[in-house]
């Protein structure tokens, strides 16, 4: 069953302050610590443009025993029938979820996930006729066979697929920028795991530019990519290009940052 708009018409957000603990936050390479009061900067600036979409954008305060807590869409997957609190595959995250759940709880239909296994929002991609999770460091099949069985009382298909080697998550890969459209890097491209959608093809260079976020009628990208600005401008996407230097110290982006209803 398609489910037009589902991958990216929104009428609410939930964020999360970043910590002052930021600089101890989970990466995969040391390139430099993250900056708060950067941070901080370019945080707002990602709120005020969710606002600018048509967003109600409610920012829960920092919580500075998690550094990675800013990343609030890994500890929960949110769906028009009801969100779902997740389980991280980093043990350092895996209280985030509880301090979540009262908000959440409050806007929608909260479920825990059942069973066991580990499973980040991250890699969590929604299309408007399917939920594809990728396996990654962070999630395993036993964490997606859990999140399958709430899926399927909810009415969604879903699959599991094994993105190529390097991505932290399935989405510092790729993005779904319509309902039938994916941005991805020349490795997702070549995987044949998207054959079956539209899909664009990030220039050489540009692949840190695959974790975007289509909100309503605007594009967010991060700064830094003119080509693929350019590109997705003349496609007719209304480009909105944020700053997430300080994120991407940390291995995050733009869809890492909010979760979406």
């Amino acid at each position: 069953m398609v489910r037009n708009g589902l991958a990216y018409r929104f009428t609410r957000a939930i964020v999360r302050a970043p910590a002052d603990t930021i600089a101890d936050g989970l990466r995969a390479s040391d390139i430099g610590d993250p900056d708060i009061a950067l941070f901080s900067a370019e945080h707002e600036i990602y709120c005020d443009a969710l606002r600018a979409a048509g967003l109600d954008v409610t920012r829960l305060p920092a919580l500075n025993a998690f550094p990675d807590s800013v990343f609030v869409e890994d500890p929960a997957l949110a769906l028009p029938e009801g969100a779902v609190l997740l389980r991280p595959g980093a043990a350092s995250r895996a209280g985030e979820g509880e301090h979540l759940a009262q908000t959440l709880g409050l806007m929608t239909t909260l479920v825990r996930l059942p069973g066991q296994g580990f499973i980040d929002g991250g890699d969590i991609l929604v299309t408007d006729r399917e939920v594809i999770v990728g396996l990654s460091a962070r999630t395993d099949r036993t964490g997606y066979a859990a999140l399958k069985t709430v899926l399927e009382a909810w009415g969604y298909p879903s699959r599991c697929v094994q993105p190529p080697e390097g991505l932290l998550h399935l989405k510092t890969g790729c993005s779904p920028i319509d309902g039938e459209t994916i941005l991805m890097t020349a490795g997702l491209f070549r995987s044949g795991l998207f054959d079956d959608y539209d899909r664009i093809e990030l220039p050489e260079g540009d692949e840190a530019a695959a974790n975007a976020i289509r909100v309503n009628g605007d594009l967010l990208i991060s700064t830094g990519f003119p080509r693929t600005a350019e590109m997705l401008a003349a496609d007719g996407y209304n480009v909105v290009e944020i700053p997430t230097s300080q994120a991407a110290l940390l291995d995050g982006g733009l869809s890492c940052m909010s979760l979406r209803f």
